[in-house]
């Protein structure tokens, strides 16, 4: 058995569930077949970068992975709408103005901090219980509801074009969870008085883990057919570096084990996740010295 996480460095054109067939095929090639896996965020098939995939007890995980904040590399070009927001869809909208740099730099105080944010009608969410894309696709017209998200931060990396007439600009932002960034280059674009599109999207961050931590899928697979490759499992703690460790006793971990309140602890309020000889035991509150049990590891 196996347990921990596989940071994905996802290719273009693939799927974050072929992600997860493709950590479940390598796991059954080294003899680990019987593990839970799941993901930790959707990555849509034109972006690449980050996929945590969690192994055996990480997938208790996958949840908070969802809820946590996120950084990306994207490219907007300036110009043109489409119907997706990136460059698989149909072009629904033209504009010749072609930005500057300085109107660029200028309107990205606009976008950083809290902000509403109306999602691609080729998205995820369910409208009525059906996903919108599928909706979208059959030909209806998909309106959803703005939702409130948060830009923490946003800078430029780079443009092509000259300074008085952008063509595309790829920028960086880490933001929260429920953000879209093809919505994000749309309205900047919009904003900026033309239209435009996502031609490029990579994630760079994803909770705790970074592209430092990925590992090309050229290399799971070969991982999985034996190679000795050092770091393509990392340990369930490694979703967990982002919130303090609290240690226990084996006294005290056989107790959270069995689901048991422990109290009079002096510590701040708050998740933990609580540790006994350097092994997880569970994801655990802390509310006026009294622990309760959010997750248990079977560590």
């Amino acid at each position: 058995m196996a347990d921990g996480w596989i940071i994905l460095d996802k290719p273009l054109t693939l799927g974050s569930t072929q992600g997860v067939a493709a950590v479940k095929r390598n796991l059954r090639a080294r003899g680990l077949g019987k593990c839970k896996v799941g993901h930790g965020g959707t990555l849509d098939p034109l972006a690449t970068g980050v996929l945590p995939i969690a192994v055996g007890e990480a997938t208790k995980l996958c949840g908070r992975m969802l809820d946590a904040h996120k950084a990306y590399a994207f490219t907007v070009a300036f110009g043109a709408e489409t119907d997706t927001l990136d460059l698989e869809g149909a072009v629904i909208g033209h504009s010749t103005v072609r930005p500057t740099r300085a109107a660029l730099d200028a309107a990205l105080a606009a976008f950083t901090g809290p902000i509403a944010q109306v999602p691609p009608a080729y998205s995820a969410l369910k409208v009525d219980g059906e996903r919108a894309y599928d909706l979208a696709r059959a030909g209806h017209d998909v309106v959803l509801a703005a939702r409130n998200v948060t830009i923490h931060a946003l800078r430029v990396l780079e443009t092509q074009g000259s300074d008085a007439a952008l063509d595309s600009a790829t920028l960086e932002a880490d933001v929260s969870k429920g953000t879209y960034i093809r919505s994000l280059a749309r309205d900047i674009a919009l904003a900026l008085g033309t239209r435009g599109h996502v031609t490029m999207l990579r994630r760079l961050k994803a909770g705790p883990f970074t592209l430092d931590q990925a590992i090309s899928l050229d290399k799971l697979n070969d991982w999985g057919q034996g190679a000795a490759l050092e770091n393509v499992i990392l340990p369930v703690e490694a979703g967990l570096v982002d919130i303090p460790a609290l240690d226990l006793n084996p006294e005290q971990a056989g107790a959270v084990r069995q689901g048991r309140v422990l109290s009079g602890l002096p510590f701040p309020d708050g998740l933990w996740w609580a540790r006994c000889g350097g092994k997880p035991v569970a994801l655990v509150m802390l509310a006026g010295g009294a622990l309760r049990v959010e997750r248990g590891f079977n560590l």
